[in-house]
């Protein structure tokens, strides 16, 4: 079963999968930041997590929900990460089992909970191979001056002295790609693998022109710079470039190989696989988003 979009939840969806059958997977999967309500990861039910302000109702900030304080506003805030953890782990054992031995995962994750997804896959039994960065072309800041936050309160003297300070994060231009390898069968070596399951090693070529900086003779680094173009948005929130997605398809596949995103979306890793002579596999929970993935990657090949 390949090259098809299959609505579900992943977690299931992967059951009915064999055993080492697929040679890599690569998916961005939800952050747990609470950016929409598909990332809502979580049993709190704080009414002002993911609630709006009045400049957000206005349509006048760059996000539609309200963002939590770091420090958190309750003990059951504070267990948000841990709950993120609980969820990337019930559903890591599937992605191992599926895997060929020697294969690659390739996971978009926030900045924020990344560590977290790095530990539930190393408990299934995943190695964590590396920690790509994907050097954005746009990344929307909304940090605060806390010295306007002063001078609204009236507090001149504070104002003053606390200019050029600012709340929340730094501009965020870049997000981690964490890399994961499913360990290779124990008697032999990882040339011995690639042999036996065309997996385990990564194509230089593939990433080349991809990558922010050279270093001697090896002219890949794990630092890439890849644009949006005008085709890469307007189907999902968090919608990927297609060559960024291409670049890491070719990266750790060969063709004809299986590509598995178990958070689909809008189907950009299906479809770089398919244009990459790839076999894909997408699972995606929400039944229009299958539609939107279905639909690209069809006029894609009525294009070709």
């Amino acid at each position: 079963m390949y090259d098809v979009i299959i609505p579900g939840n992943s977690a299931d969806v992967l059951k009915t999968l064999p055993d080492e059958y697929v040679h890599a997977i690569i998916t961005d999967i939800p952050y747990g930041i609470c950016y929409d309500g598909w990332d809502v990861l979580h049993n709190n039910t704080n009414s002002a997590l993911g609630g709006s302000s009045v400049a957000q109702s206005n349509g006048g900030a760059l996000f539609r929900r309200r963002g939590k304080p770091l420090n958190g506003w309750s003990a059951a805030d504070k267990r948000i990460p841990l709950e993120y953890q609980e969820w990337c782990a019930s559903w890591a054992g599937e992605w191992l089992r599926v895997l060929k031995p020697g294969s690659s995962c390739l996971v978009f994750a926030g900045r924020r909970l990344a560590p977290r997804c790095v530990v539930a896959l190393e408990d299934a039994g995943f190695t964590f191979k590396d920690m790509l960065a994907w050097k954005k072309s746009t990344a929307p800041h909304r940090a605060q001056r806390i010295s306007e936050i002063y001078k609204r309160r009236g507090d001149t003297e504070h104002a003053v002295y606390w200019q050029g300070w600012r709340v929340a994060n730094l501009r965020p231009v870049f997000e981690p790609v964490l890399w994961f390898q499913k360990p290779y069968k124990t008697g032999g070596t990882i040339a011995d693998n690639v042999l036996e399951y065309g997996v385990g090693a990564w194509n230089e070529s593939a990433i080349s022109g991809c990558c922010i900086e050279s270093y001697g003779s090896i002219s890949c680094s794990n630092v890439l710079s890849v644009p949006y173009e005008k085709d890469d948005h307007g189907l999902h929130e968090t919608q990927k470039p297609l060559r960024l997605m291409e670049c890491l398809v070719s990266l750790v596949t060969q063709e004809t190989a299986i590509v598995l995103d178990p958070f689909a979306g809008s189907g950009t890793t299906c479809l770089a696989a398919k244009k990459l002579n790839r076999r894909y596999i997408g699972v995606e929970i929400d039944a229009d988003y299958v539609e939107v993935a279905r639909k690209r990657i069809a006029n894609s090949a009525a294009l070709d």
